[in-house]
């Protein structure tokens, strides 16, 4: 009876070692399921780089119709906004005293005219000394510039349009007294127009004349202008460490206008590149890491080295050869060494698209 007193503690304890032993069991976890993502083969393909910039409109010609004298308007041969020819006659000043003084002049170098031409033929003849032949010559020659003086003062009663182009508002009217410098209107060659835009000097070498460039101004969202860069300034800017560079861009429906803004792109010869897209990038600090897939369905990060950006891609230049596999869907939930299961990328948009 004693001895079975004394086995039964000791049957206690065995089975609560064995119970102890069976929730070990229970609790120690699973292993781990694959994680599904969505992977890429890395392939090199044509890579343009592309330099972004705001640039302003400018007319191929512009200019400030405005007066040379003082004199009252006469005439106003041209409205607002009218699109003119070169030598067109914009606005006439007053003339009248001019006019007169013109014809009186005009009859006093011809007279000059025929008296010369009488001293010459008696000079030939030896009648008249030739003392008083180069008097009729000053004489005419005199009046023969002060009638081109005169023409001239009419000429600057006439302006004109030193080249063809659109005009602006107009600012004068018949009966305006203007002044030198006065604005009568603009003149712009808008078949044409200049892009100015600035370039930082650190890309100064990856501009060159020759070069391909795309516009687009707000208003038109949807239209894009191409030009080709013309010239290039000479000088980098010391506050702003950019360079002016010059492109040309063909406007022969007149839809840009001076002073526009302008986002351009200038485009370089193409290339072949290893690209990457953007969303396989793991950021960590200042370092990037993609999960490149293996033989054996596990992951290794790797660390790349990036090139230049653009439209949810960017370039690999360090790190990553053409042919890996590098996960694009899924980096979240990955870690180094993790096993995957990779799906096709094409039905993973497919069915988050879905979704």
């Amino acid at each position: 009876m004693v001895q079975r007193y004394l086995t039964l503690p000791f049957l206690f304890a065995g089975l609560a070692l064995a119970a102890c032993s069976g929730n070990d069991s229970a609790r120690k976890p699973a292993p781990a399921a694959p994680a599904k993502v969505s992977a890429q083969t890395l392939v090199t393909k044509p890579w343009s780089d592309v330099i972004e910039a705001l640039g302003t409109a400018q007319a191929n010609e512009s200019i400030i119709l405005s007066a040379k004298i003082t004199e009252t308007v006469r005439r106003v041969n041209f409205s607002d906004g009218q699109a003119v020819s070169a030598g067109d006659v914009l606005v006439e000043l007053s003339s009248s005293q001019q006019v007169a003084q013109l014809k009186d002049m005009q009859a006093a170098a011809n007279d000059a005219d025929r008296q010369y031409r009488r001293q010459q033929d008696l000079v030939k003849q030896g009648t008249v000394s030739k003392a008083l032949f180069d008097t009729a010559m000053a004489t005419r020659d005199s009046s023969q510039a002060r009638v081109e003086a005169i023409r001239a003062q009419l000429a600057d009663r006439v302006i004109t349009a030193p080249f063809s182009g659109v005009l602006g508002l107009r600012r004068v009217s018949p009966g305006t007294l203007v002044t030198p410098g006065t604005e009568i209107t603009t003149l712009d060659d808008i078949d044409r127009i200049k892009l100015d835009f600035p370039v930082p000097e650190t890309q100064l070498g990856l501009i060159a004349i020759g070069q391909e460039i795309q516009a687009a101004a707000a208003a038109w969202p949807q239209r894009q202008w191409r030009g080709t860069i013309r010239s290039i300034d000479s000088r980098v800017d010391t506050v702003s460490r950019s360079v002016l560079v010059r492109a040309e861009v063909e406007n022969p429906e007149h839809v840009l206008r001076p002073g526009m803004l302008l986002s351009v792109q200038v485009f370089r010869a193409p290339r072949e590149a290893l690209v990457l897209p953007e969303i396989a990038l793991v950021q960590i600090g200042a370092d990037s890491y993609v999960y490149r897939v293996k033989a054996d369905s596990t992951v290794e990060q790797v660390r790349i080295v990036l090139g230049v950006r653009r439209r949810g891609e960017i370039e690999v230049r360090e790190g990553l050869q053409p042919g890996d596999r590098v996960v694009v869907d899924g980096t979240v939930k990955l870690r180094n060494g993790a096993k995957v299961v990779v799906e096709e990328r094409a039905a993973v948009t497919a069915a988050s698209t879905a979704n």
